[in-house]
C-alpha cells in the first residue's frame, strides 16, 4: 500500500503526541519536586565530578538536556557556579539523555507499555483528584509516561517503510549504498530532522523504529543518532539567542562538546561501530545487524511474509497467519537486540566524550570565552543581567533567574538612595547639581522598564505548570518588584523636592543636614538588610526579618522626633518656615522609602517561609 498524505500526517500527530507526553512527564516532576532539583544543582556543582553527575541524574530525571542547561545558565549568571563547573554539568546533561534512549528500548520492546497505558492512566486520574499537590504531580508524570509510549506505538505504524514506499524515500535508497558517504548523508538528516523537532529523544524513537523493522542497517541508524546529538544543541542556541554573554557562553559549549564527539566519531566510525558489536557480543545480545540481515533474508525468501510481519491485523490466509507468528518471537528478540545495540552504541559514544573531555574544562572555558567575549556596558544602560526574552523550557527551575534578577535590580535602586543623600549636599545650582539630579532621572526611568520586564517574565513563569510552592513564590516576586520600583519613586521623589527647595530659594541649616543624614542612615542599614533578605530569598533568616521590623521601628520614631522638632525650631526662628516644609517633606518621604523596604521584607516572610517559619 502507498503511503498517504494522511499516513503523513498521523506520523506528525504521533511525534507530537511523543513530544507532549515528554513535555508532561517532565513538567510533573518539576512540579514534584522543582526546588528540590535546583538546590540539588546548586549545591553539587562544586567540583567537576559532582557536577557531572549532577547534570546526569538531573537530566535523566526531566527528561531534557535543554531544560537541564537552562537551569544550569541561570546558575553561572548567578554567580553560583563557574563557567567551568558549567561545563562540567553539560557533559553529564549529555550523557543523561542516553537515558530516555534506554527507557524506551527497555519498555517500549520488552515489554508493551501501551496495551498497558489506558489502565495506568485510570490510576494517574484517581491521582490528579487527590487535596496533595505533590500527588497531583506523580499523577501528571504517569499521565505523560503513557502518552509518551502511546507516541512511540503510534509512530512505529505510521512510520514509512523505505522498502515498501520507494517512491516518497527513493532519494534515501539511492544514498544507503555508497559507504561512507552514507553514514556523512544519514548523519546530516538526524541532525535536520533533530533541529526541525528539536528532540533528539524523538529523533532517536523514530529511527529506533526504522532500525528495529529491519528499513536501514546498524551504521545508518547510528549515523542518524549521532546527527541527533549535534541537532539537539538548537534549543539552547535559540534559547541563548536573545540572552546574556553566559547564556550565549553556555550554549556554544554544549554545541562544541556535541560537534567534537562527533568529528572523532565519524573519523572512526567503522572501528567505533566494530566495537560496539563486539561489546553487544560480550553482553550477550549478539550482533545488532542480524535484525536487518534476517528481515531482508525474508524479504528474499517469503515476501508475503515480510510485507504482512509488522502488521497490527492478521490476514484473511489462514496459512500465512502461521508462518507470520512463527517469526514473529524470532523477529521480536532480535528488535530487542538491535535496539540494545544502538543504545550501546549512543551511550558508548557520549561516555567516551565525557571521558575525554572533562579533562579540558578549563581549555572549553577560554575557547568560549575567545569566541563570545563579553560586551561591557556602561552601568547606567537598560539591561537586565540575568534573565532575557528566550525559551523558556522549565518553569519551575527558571525560577532562580528571575529572584537573582530582583536582587540586582534592589542593588540598583540602593544606588538611588546613595544619589539622593548626594544630592542633598551638593552645592544647588551648580553642574554637578543638575548632572546628579539627571542621573536620578535616567536610573528611575531604568528602574520602571526593569519592573515591567521582570514582572512580563515572571508572568511567562506563572502561565507554565508550576508546584502550589512555585505559584506563591512567583506571586510573592511579582509584589517584591513592585515594592521595589516605589522605593526608586521615593529617590525620585526625594530629588524633585530639593528642586522644589531651589526654586522657592530656602536654605537648611546644619542641624537639618544633620538630621536628615540620621534618616539616610536608617534608611540605607534598612536597604542593606533588604538586599540580604533577597541574596537568599528562599532560605529568608530570622534574624534578618526581625533586624528589618526593628529599623521600621527606628524610622518611624526618629520621622516622630524630628517632625515634634521641627514645630520648636520653626517657631525659635532657627530656620524658615519653608525650610521646615522641604525638611518634613524629605524626613516624609524618607519614612515612606522604609515603609516600601519593609513591605519586600513582609513579602519574603509570606511567600518564602518555609525556613523562616522554624
Amino acid at each position: 500500500m502507498d503511503y498517504t498524505i494522511l499516513d503523513f500526517l498521523c506520523l506528525i500527530g504521533s511525534v507530537g503526541l511523543f513530544l507532549y507526553g515528554m513535555k508532561v512527564m517532565s513538567e510533573g516532576l518539576q512540579k514534584a519536586a522543582g526546588d528540590k532539583l535546583r538546590t540539588i544543582l546548586g549545591a553539587m556543582t562544586r567540583n567537576r565530578f559532582t557536577g557531572t553527575l549532577t547534570g546526569f541524574f538531573i537530566t535523566a530525571i526531566i527528561q531534557s538536556s535543554s531544560a537541564s542547561i537552562v537551569m544550569v545558565v541561570s546558575f553561572v549568571n548567578a554567580g553560583l557556579v563557574t563557567l567551568a563547573q558549567s561545563m562540567a554539568v553539560i557533559f553529564g546533561a549529555n550523557v543523561g539523555t542516553t537515558f530516555t534512549a534506554w527507557m524506551l528500548t527497555l519498555f517500549g520492546f520488552k515489554v508493551d507499555i501501551s496495551a498497558y497505558a489506558i489502565s495506568l492512566i485510570s490510576v494517574a486520574i484517581i491521582c490528579l483528584f487527590s487535596n496533595k499537590s505533590r500527588t497531583k504531580s506523580i499523577g501528571e508524570f504517569l499521565i505523560g509516561f503513557c502518552l509518551l509510549f502511546m507516541g512511540l506505538d503510534m509512530i512505529s505504524n505510521y512510520v514509512p517503510d523505505l522498502q515498501s514506499n520507494p517512491g516518497m524515500f527513493e532519494f534515501l535508497q539511492r544514498y544507503a549504498a555508497m559507504g561512507f558517504t552514507s553514514v556523512l548523508i544519514f548523519f546530516a538528516v538526524g541532525c535536520v530532522v533533530t533541529m526541525i523537532i528539536q528532540s533528539s529523544a524523538a529523533t532517536f524513537a523514530i529511527t529506533l523504529i526504522m532500525f528495529s523493522r529491519g528499513w536501514i542497517d546498524f551504521n545508518l541508524a547510528c549515523a542518524i543518532v549521532l546527527g541527533s546529538a549535534v541537532g539537539t544543541t538548537i534549543t539552547p542556541i535559540i534559547a541563548s539567542m536573545s540572552g546574556n554573554v553566559a547564556a550565549k557562553r553556555t550554549a556554544a559549549g554544549h554545541l562544541m562538546f556535541n560537534v567534537l564527539g562527533s568529528i572523532w566519531c565519524l573519523a572512526l566510525f567503522y572501528y567505533f561501530s566494530d566495537f560496539i558489536m563486539w561489546i553487544t557480543n560480550i553482553i550477550g545480545t549478539g550482533n545488532p545487524n542480524d535484525l536487518y540481515d534476517t528481515v531482508n533474508s525474508l524479504k528474499e525468501s517469503d515476501p508475503q511474509v515480510y510485507n504482512h510481519l509488522f502488521d497490527s491485523k492478521p490476514t484473511a490466509d489462514d496459512s500465512l497467519n502461521l508462518r507470520i507468528n512463527s517469526q514473529v518471537p524470532v523477529i521480536k528478540s532480535l528488535q530487542f537486540k538491535a535496539s540494545v545495540g544502538l543504545c550501546v552504541f549512543y551511550s558508548t559514544y557520549k561516555l567516551i566524550n565525557l571521558f575525554t573531555m572533562i579533562w579540558f574544562t578549563k581549555l572549553y572555558v577560554r575557547v568560549v570565552e575567545w569566541l563570545i567575549p563579553a560586551k561591557h556596558k556602561e552601568d547606567e544602560e537598560f539591561q537586565l543581567k540575568f534573565i532575557s526574552g528566550g525559551i523558556l523550557s522549565a518553569s519551575e527551575l527558571n525560577m532562580t533567574q528571575a529572584e537573582k534578577e530582583i536582587h540586582v535590580y534592589a542593588e540598583r535602586v540602593q544606588r538611588m538612595i546613595v544619589m539622593a543623600r548626594e544630592l542633598v549636599h551638593t552645592k544647588e545650582g551648580t553642574e554637578d547639581f543638575l548632572q546628579l539630579y539627571a542621573r536620578l532621572e535616567k536610573y528611575e526611568d531604568i528602574s520602571d522598564r526593569m519592573e515591567i520586564e521582570i514582572a512580563h517574565y515572571l508572568n511567562r513563569l506563572a502561565e507554565g505548570r508550576l508546584s502550589n510552592e512555585g505559584k506563591r513564590h512567583i506571586a510573592g516576586m511579582l509584589r517584591i518588584v513592585s515594592e521595589i520600583e516605589s522605593i526608586a519613586d521615593c529617590c525620585l521623589g526625594a530629588g524633585k523636592i530639593l528642586m522644589r527647595k531651589v526654586e522657592s530659594n530656602a536654605k537648611f541649616t546644619d542641624e537639618i543636614y544633620h538630621n536628615l543624614d540620621l534618616m539616610f542612615d536608617l534608611v540605607d542599614a534598612a536597604m542593606q538588610n533588604m538586599l540580604l533578605l533577597l541574596d537568599n530569598i528562599e532560605t529568608p533568616q530570622r534574624d534578618a526579618i526581625n533586624t528589618s521590623y526593628n529599623k521600621e521601628r527606628e524610622i518611624n520614631n526618629l520621622r516622630n522626633r524630628l517632625r515634634s522638632l521641627n514645630i520648636e525650631n520653626i517657631n525659635d526662628k532657627k530656620y524658615e518656615y519653608q525650610a521646615g516644609i522641604y525638611y518634613m517633606d524629605l524626613v516624609n518621604d524618607l519614612e515612606k522609602t522604609g515603609d516600601y523596604i519593609v513591605n519586600v521584607v513582609d513579602s519574603v516572610k509570606e511567600d518564602f517561609n518555609s525556613v523562616a517559619a522554624v
